[in-house]
C-alpha cells in the first residue's frame, strides 16, 4: 500500500518528528512539506493526487482557522488533519466546521497520532479526548433546555444527539447530509461522530455502526456483513 501526504508546519523539528509517524501509516508512504501555508497550497495544487494533509494552525501566510476553510474550498476531496498547540475550544471548532476532519494537539503522543491519522485514513473524524470533552462541553452550553432533558446517557455514554448521529451513520449518510437531517452546523455533526467512535471505542464507521447493533442500539439487518455505505 502507497499513500501521499502532504504536510504543512513551519517548525522543520517538528516536520523531521512526524515523518517517523507517517512511514509508518503505510508499506510506502511520500511525505511533502512545507514551511508555510502559501506554499502548502501551491504543492497540494500540484499534487491533487494526495491521500492526506496536515496543517498547522498559524503559520507564515496562515490566517487561522480561515485558511483550513480556504484550503478545504480549493482541496474538498483530500482528508484534512489540523497539527496545533492549541487547545482552545473554538478553534476546534471552527476547524471542523470549515473542513478538518481531524485536530491532533502537537502534546499528542506518537502512538496517538498514528491511532488518529489511521482513523480519519479510513474515512473517521478525529479529536483528542480531552480537547473533545471541551468542544462537547461548549456544544451542551448552547443546547436548548429541551434538549437537555431529553440528553440522557445511555450505558455507553452516548446522549440523544449522538443516538440520533449514530442512527443517520448507519444508513450511510454523510456528514453533510447528518447536518441537513439534524439542523445542525456541519462541524457539530463531526463532533458528535468523534464523541460516538470514543464512547464505543471505534475507529470507523463501519466499526460504529457494528458495535451499536452488537450492543443493541440499533436493530440487526441481514447486510450488517456489508456494513453502511460510507460518503
Amino acid at each position: 500500500m502507497k499513500i501521499k501526504v502532504l504536510m504543512v508546519d513551519d517548525h522543520a523539528l517538528f516536520r523531521d518528528g512526524m515523518r517517523y509517524v507517517l512511514q509508518q501509516l503505510a508499506d510506502e508512504v511520500e511525505v511533502i512539506d512545507s514551511g508555510d501555508f502559501v506554499d502548502g497550497m501551491k504543492q497540494a495544487a500540484n499534487n491533487p493526487d494526495l491521500d492526506l494533509t496536515l496543517l498547522d494552525l498559524h503559520m507564515p501566510g496562515s490566517d487561522g482557522a480561515k485558511s483550513i476553510l480556504d484550503f478545504h474550498t480549493a482541496n474538498p476531496s483530500i482528508p484534512l488533519v489540523v497539527v496545533s498547540g492549541s487547545d482552545q475550544r473554538e478553534d476546534i471548532e471552527k476547524v471542523m466546521e470549515y473542513g478538518a476532519m481531524g485536530f491532533i494537539s502537537k502534546m499528542s503522543s506518537s502512538k496517538m497520532m498514528l491511532s488518529a491519522l489511521r482513523m480519519v485514513l479510513d474515512g473517521g473524524v478525529y479529536l483528542p479526548p480531552q480537547l473533545l470533552q471541551q468542544a462537547m462541553a461548549g456544544l451542551d452550553q448552547g443546547a436548548g433546555n429541551a434538549d437537555k432533558r431529553t440528553a440522557r446517557q445511555n450505558k455507553s455514554g452516548l446522549t440523544t444527539r449522538q443516538m440520533q448521529t449514530l442512527q443517520w451513520l448507519a444508513e450511510g449518510l454523510s456528514n453533510k447530509e447528518i447536518s441537513e437531517r439534524m439542523s445542525l452546523a456541519e462541524g457539530t455533526v463531526k463532533i458528535h461522530t468523534a464523541a460516538v467512535y470514543q464512547a464505543l471505542r471505534v475507529s470507523s464507521r463501519l466499526e460504529a455502526v457494528s458495535a451499536a447493533r452488537r450492543l443493541g442500539f440499533l436493530p440487526s439487518t441481514e447486510s450488517d456483513a456489508n456494513g453502511p455505505a460510507v460518503q
